[in-house]
């Protein structure tokens, strides 16, 4: 597996670096933004993990390009800023996981390893319901129009659409989709819903997602 780690900080992108060469990984290392995207463009990745503060670009920004040229490589953000809304711009740019520094390196490894595993999941998983179409080949959703999603926008959708007309409880989407992961699941399940009822919109469904945070959530035609 080939991995690219896009961080500034030279003694910690070779402390993470060593670390993924010693559990197998292939790993190029990039300490800017610039660097990090000329790599992306000419190299194939199994993940990439951006640093979001970063010169010549930052890590959104990076990510942001990557997505416009249709590179759907799972990202796994890192930064020193665990705000709220920090962790939605990058689930917005188009990120499938986001770590705040400082880490447990144990935890890194976990979720690089995630990372790779679910980029690869899906390659000819398709489902339909009404009008939508999942496909795991480019993690998109299509309707009157197509989007794509990130990895866990695609895993919460694939649980919805296995049980269409039958409501999934939070705690069964945090069980099905984060597999225990995550410490702010409410939070987290009510994130994502929200991301989809957005897209549901953007591609003209006549699909929709029903229930209130905390609760019950359906796909219903």
């Amino acid at each position: 597996m080939k991995v690219l780690i896009a961080e500034d900080t030279k003694d910690l992108n070779h402390a993470v670096s060593v670390l993924l060469q010693r559990e197998g990984y292939d790993v190029d290392q990039a300490y800017d933004g610039g660097q990090a995207l000329d790599a992306i463009e000419n190299t194939g990745y199994d993940a990439v993990i951006l640093d979001i503060m970063m010169p010549v670009y930052d890590g959104l920004t990076v990510l942001k390009k990557m997505r416009q040229k249709h590179i759907l490589t799972p990202v796994m953000l890192l930064t020193a800023k665990s705000d709220v809304d920090d962790r939605v711009a990058g689930l917005d740019a188009g990120a499938d996981d986001y770590l705040p520094k400082p880490f447990a390196m144990k935890e890194f490894l976990a979720r690089v390893r995630a990372l790779v595993r679910r980029g690869g999941d899906y390659s000819s998983d398709m489902l339909k319901f009404a009008d939508l179409c999942l496909n795991g080949s480019d993690l998109s959703l299509s309707a009157g129009n197509t989007v794509r999603l990130s990895i866990k926008e695609y895993e919460l959708m694939r649980e919805l659409m296995l049980n269409p007309g039958n409501p999934l409880t939070t705690e069964q989407i945090i069980g099905k989709v984060w597999k225990g992961e995550t410490e702010n699941g409410e939070d987290a399940v009510w994130l994502y819903i929200c991301y989809l009822k957005n897209k549901l919109r953007s591609i003209v469904s006549a699909v929709s997602i029903t229930g209130e945070k905390g609760g019950s959530f359906g796909l219903f035609a």
